[in-house]
């Protein structure tokens, strides 16, 4: 034992840079010592004396550990406490003394009346607060530790009654430091080891004698750890490290791939080194031989770091500069504030913000009702459901000042419940923020260290989320160690110390989808218009040009599929002209004539087979004299950017290449002719109106086309609403389902009640209905289920009480109970008693009339006064004075 804690590891295995001690040491009399050791803080209470010696008595005296030690200890007595210990350890024991340094070896115990904590090894006294009824002195340093130490931070908590270390516990476990509590069987007090184990904030749970031994180890380990070879600090993850995700999303359903790798490291490292694995294969193996360890491990990677108003400066800012501004503002009629709590763990975070809103709203006093519903999720189920019961330790008067204690929770066996007004604010969903659909039309959001714990690329697609989540001008709030990133143009800082951001107007861009269940198909991909490049190898007119001398040489066109022209090469004058009044470069309007005909069959044509259209054209000239034009039509298919258009060539061939005369149009102008040129003239102008009406009908196709477009985008969005609604309306009745089970527990519970009870119980609205009453009370009333909801004064009885609803009535304006001995027709007596109704509201609302058989007792009085000479009279008199 002694060569392990000899050299036990120092603090260099802090990740935080804001850890490290300045090379310029204090004056020599304070100085800290140069190597600072590792602290364990060791929390105990009443009975504690006993397992504090137990505990102690295994450590070296070459120790390099410093242990404090902090009881209960009340104000104004001095404590024998070192003097005892001293005569246990070899150590030195001294009590605490304000900015002490914290030195190697020793043991240092709070003074009576103190509040202790340690700020850079250097421990700090401090006065309590006078107006604080319940003193936790041992959360108060646990916490601090947790802070000053880093994941090297250690805690124990040993016998003792209450719930007092609890949080800090919970504060050294999220720190990635070690927390061990004394067996509960063992403890002669064991109210403390119980609470932490119950807060489920405990990595070690064993008897006092082996916790050094488990110390030591966990330090080793942890050195080791820092230096080990498996850990992906700049490269991609080990496939060790893949391997433990896979395992997790088998398990879980959830993917860790994008939390940050040196949190997984950690948390992971931890939990080997509970174990004591010493590589990360046999992890593996274990985990694969284990799965409960599966489990543990994803609690462990969830770190529900949480408390009631958590830095409090940014709850304050966020009153003044959000909450209050919100509520002057006024929701729109109809409409209710809402807000969005991701990662809410137990529920403090959401309960902080309902607390906040209730004051905010008291301060304000606004001239109509102004509410807020508050959506609070998270991922662990097991941490909503105690968010859903509202009752947490006594130890949260740390955190919450005593006003608000006193107003908004009401105190319990053992801790506090939140009031009824601000539990049903809130409304708790399981929810995994990255891949199920956000709650939207978000006033306020809340966002506080989630995503510190997460790597840039799905930061970015949470923010990008909560921009899509948020109203026009909703609010979010972030960590203090967190901000929007590269992604400032989506939120506008209204105050960066608070880290509150508004939401810009800015808008992502369309494969930044906001969550899974809005992406497009995977081999959707976002629409984009690719400009012509202007380099010469890539220009539209290089590339039509080039074309055409490789395959073209005559003058030529180049159109798309509605016929407009693209591009002109060479002189084109002699076969297309302008049309007269606007321009339009449609080729169907710039050819004249039997070319015109051709070309209406032949663009058709050549575009429907894909394949080169020839054609010649003989036409008739201005001057009379007939020519011969070759026409040839080529379809475009590459390149990529000129598929789908077509090459029109155009060639006029000299007459002396016709030899046939026969293939001229004859030139004499015969009646006949005219007449088929003028019907021919006809035709071309019906089909030009037929063209014209087609184009029309295209141009109002392609506007219906856009319109409908729009349509389906609208109703995208109306998708995307529904999805959200859909996961509202599924929180919600989780919510109400959690509440009916617990209705129907408590129902149960009540039958339960009655029925073993032997008193004849009635309830009473505040018309004198019946509301509920017991079996026993049928011996009296004639009772039956079908009754609820009827007159008492309906039900026949056997009581001798005619003034019994009378007396109700007076119980009802009086508050005051009523007791009375009433007898039966048949004998029997009954001591009633009338109390008023109270609802958990502390409304009245009726009356609760109970009948206590007393008839063994009257027999017995009228035999003793039998018995008793003379006890006739006085018994007559005694009742007629009754």
């Amino acid at each position: 034992m002694s060569n392990i804690s000899t050299q036990p590891p120092g603090k260099t295995s802090r990740e935080s840079p804001s850890k490290e001690r300045p090379d310029s040491s204090p004056p020599a009399e304070s100085a800290v010592p140069e190597s600072a050791p590792v602290i364990v803080g060791v929390g105990a209470s009443a009975g504690g004396l006993e397992a504090i010696e137990q505990f102690l008595a295994p450590v070296p005296a070459d120790c390099a550990l410093a242990f404090v030690v902090v009881q209960h200890l009340p104000p104004g007595r001095s404590t024998l406490l070192p003097e005892l210990l001293q005569k246990i350890t070899p150590l030195t024991v001294r009590e605490a003394e304000d900015r002490m340094p914290v030195r190697s070896g020793e043991v240092y115990v709070i003074p009576p009346g103190k509040d202790l904590s340690v700020l850079h090894s250097r421990l700090q006294l401090l006065d309590p607060p006078a107006e604080r009824g319940v003193r936790l002195p041992i959360d108060f340093f646990l916490r601090s530790l947790a802070t000053d130490e880093d994941n090297v931070s250690i805690g124990v908590i040993l016998s003792g009654t209450g719930s007092d270390g609890t949080l800090g516990m919970r504060a050294i476990r999220d720190h990635g430091g070690l927390t061990l509590a004394q067996s509960p069987e063992e403890a002669q007090f064991p109210g403390m080891p119980r609470s932490v184990i119950d807060a489920g904030v405990v990595d070690v749970v064993l008897p006092v004698a082996a916790m050094f031994e488990r110390i030591i180890d966990f330090l080793q380990r942890r050195q080791q750890g820092d230096a080990a070879l498996w850990h992906p600090r700049d490269a991609e993850p080990e496939p060790g490290l893949e391997k433990i995700i896979v395992l997790l999303r088998a398990r879980t359903g959830h993917d860790f791939s994008h939390y940050k790798t040196n949190t997984l490291c950690r948390r992971i490292e931890r939990r080997m080194g509970l174990h004591q694995l010493e590589n990360l294969s046999g992890y593996i193996q274990f985990l694969r031989g284990n799965p409960q360890e599966l489990d543990l491990l994803f609690q462990e990677l969830l770190i529900g770091v949480t408390n009631f108003f958590r830095d409090p400066g940014s709850w304050e800012a966020l009153e003044q500069q959000v909450l209050i501004p919100m509520i002057q503002g006024g929701a729109p009629e109809g409409r209710t504030l809402r807000a969005w709590v991701v990662g809410c763990s137990t529920g403090e975070e959401a309960y902080s913000l309902a607390i906040a809103f209730r004051e905010a709203l008291d301060k304000t006093s606004p001239a109509g009702e102004v509410t807020l519903q508050i959506f609070a999720s998270d991922l662990n189920e097991h941490a909503i459901d105690q968010a859903r019961k509202g009752i947490f330790p006594a130890n949260i008067a740390a955190d919450v000042a005593e006003p608000l204690l006193s107003k908004y929770f009401q105190q319990e066996a053992g801790g506090y419940r939140v009031n009824r007004t601000i539990r049903e604010a809130v409304v708790f969903a399981t929810q995994n923020v990255i891949m199920d659909p956000p709650f939207t039309k978000l006033d306020l959001l809340t966002c506080r260290n989630v995503l510190i714990y997460l790597d840039i690329e799905l930061q970015n697609q949470l923010l990008r989320l909560f921009h899509y989540s948020l109203l026009p001008g909703g609010v979010l709030f972030l960590g203090n160690a967190e901000g929007t990133g590269r992604l400032g143009d989506l939120f506008l800082p209204v105050d960066k110390g608070a880290h509150l951001f508004r939401r810009g107007e800015g808008r992502p861009s369309f494969t930044d989808t906001p969550f899974k269940g809005l992406s497009p198909p995977e081999d959707a991909q976002e629409t984009a218009v690719y400009p012509i490049s202007t380099s010469p190898d890539n220009n539209l007119q290089t590339q039509a040009e080039r074309l055409i001398l490789d395959v073209f040489a005559p003058p030529a066109v180049l159109i798309n599929a509605d016929g407009d022209i693209l591009y002109i090469f060479g002189r084109i004058v002699e076969f297309l002209e302008p049309a007269a009044g606007k321009a339009n470069w449609n080729i169907h309007v710039m050819a004249r004539g039997a070319l015109a005909q051709e070309l209406d069959v032949a663009i058709p044509e050549a575009s429907s087979q894909g394949t080169c259209v020839t054609r010649l054209v003989f036409q008739d000239s201005d001057q009379g004299q007939g020519r011969a034009i070759r026409l040839t039509l080529h379809p475009i298919q590459a390149p990529q950017d000129l598929a789908g258009m077509l090459m029109i060539s155009f060639l006029a061939l000299p007459p002396e290449l016709y030899q046939d005369q026969a293939h001229w149009p004859v030139h004499e102008e015969s009646r006949r002719v005219r007449e088929l040129e003028q019907a021919l003239h006809q035709t071309r102008e019906e089909l030009r109106a037929t063209r014209e009406f087609m184009q029309t009908s295209q141009e109002e196709l392609r506007s219906a086309n856009e319109e409908l477009q729009s349509t389906n985008e609208e109703l995208t969005t109306s998708k995307e609403e529904m999805q959200s609604l859909n996961e509202e309306l599924q929180t919600v009745n989780a919510e109400l389902q959690a509440k009916l089970e617990e209705l129907t527990e408590a129902n149960s519970d009540m039958n339960n009640l009655f029925n073993s009870t032997d008193i004849a119980t009635v309830f009473l609205s505040s018309e004198l209905t019946i509301r509920r009453f017991t079996s026993p009370a049928r011996q009296i009333f004639k009772l039956l289920p079908g009754d609820v909801g009827r007159p008492l004064s309906d039900i026949v009885t056997d009581l001798d009480y005619p003034d019994l609803l009378d007396n109700a009535r007076e119980v009802l304006n009086t508050l005051m109970f009523s007791l009375e001995e009433i007898s039966t027709h048949d004998g029997r007596w009954y001591q009633v008693k009338i109390m008023p109704y109270r609802t958990l509201d502390d409304v009245i609302s009726g009356v609760v009339i109970t009948f206590s058989d007393i008839t063994k007792a009257k027999v017995l009085e009228s035999r003793l006064r039998a018995l008793t000479p003379g006890s006739d009279n006085t018994g007559e008199a005694g009742k007629h004075d009754e």
